[in-house]
């Protein structure tokens, strides 16, 4: 380690004690509170993946802002993110205090490195905003909805297979069995896990093509919803056939994890479907 770089080191270290000094407390009341439900439980994964996001970006984002000049913009959108980390906190407002730390990243990373190093890092600030808790009202009139239309499909498709399957709003009674329709398994939540699931995935394998990025970003939408279809109806199939103890013990949470997995499966099968549309480059013949 030189001597310049010495300081520079204990700075970015004051800054990172900083923020934990500043965000522990909030990060202590999600781990205890609202993360540690089943809709929630994604929040700390995704902490997580954006700051690994962070430190892989890290040598791009120092070659980028090498020679830059830095940003004064920093300052007012510093001052904005310690505004609404002071309001969130005190009046418990989880959107504004936990959206907050976002606001402070791009300050800090204007006022160090400049708007280059903050291109560089947009993805994993945009990725951070997967763990921001929505506010109730917005949840819960999204919720709705969704686990309605996914209870029907989920009706309609056992039903063609001949089960003996009828629904009452977002009941289902398959056999002597009745099945609420939780939020952990068709809510906004789930959909949202499934969306950063999908965007980290296009962000990971950085195809040249536009046509495929944009195309499976728009199918993200629809292939959560097939998703969360598939485990409502594999949780529907289990009780049906091992009993409601099966369905609400241990394959309750397997099918969590049939979730994620068919999710993952179905975009990298539409990925590979968009291959075969995307048309090849020729390369340039050489002259002669």
């Amino acid at each position: 380690m030189t001597p310049e770089s010495s300081p520079r080191v204990q700075g970015l270290a004051g800054l990172a004690l900083g923020l934990v000094a500043l965000y522990g407390p909030s990060l202590y009341d999600l781990l205890t509170g609202i993360w540690s439900s089943d809709e929630q439980m994604h929040g700390p994964i995704v902490l997580g993946i954006s700051l690994w996001l962070f430190y892989r970006n890290r040598t791009a984002m120092e070659a980028a802002a090498r020679g830059q000049p830095v940003s004064l913009w920093g300052w007012p959108v510093f001052a904005l993110g310690l505004l609404l980390y002071v309001l969130g906190r005190s009046q418990g407002i989880l959107l504004l205090e936990i959206g907050s730390f976002l606001w402070l990243l791009v300050g800090l990373l204007l006022l160090l490195r400049g708007t280059a190093a903050l291109k560089v890092q947009w993805f994993a600030l945009f990725f951070m905003l997967f763990m921001v808790p929505l506010p109730g009202v917005v949840v819960d009139a999204v919720t709705m909805p969704m686990k309605m239309a996914v209870s029907f499909v989920a009706e309609h498709v056992l039903y063609a297979a001949n089960y003996p399957i009828a629904r009452t709003g977002v009941v289902l009674q398959i056999g002597q069995y009745k099945l609420l329709v939780a939020d952990a398994c068709a809510g906004l939540h789930t959909l949202l896990t499934l969306e950063a699931l999908g965007l980290l995935y296009l962000n990971l394998v950085r195809r040249d093509s536009t046509f495929r990025n944009i195309g499976l970003a728009l199918l993200i939408v629809p292939i959560s919803f097939t998703a969360n279809v598939i485990r409502v109806m594999a949780l529907t199939l289990i009780t049906y056939h091992f009993g409601d103890a099966a369905g609400q013990g241990f394959l309750h949470g397997f099918a969590g994890m049939v979730l994620f997995l068919t999710a993952l499966l179905l975009i990298i099968a539409f990925d590979n479907l968009l291959q075969l549309k995307t048309p090849l480059k020729v390369a340039p013949r050489p002259a002669q």
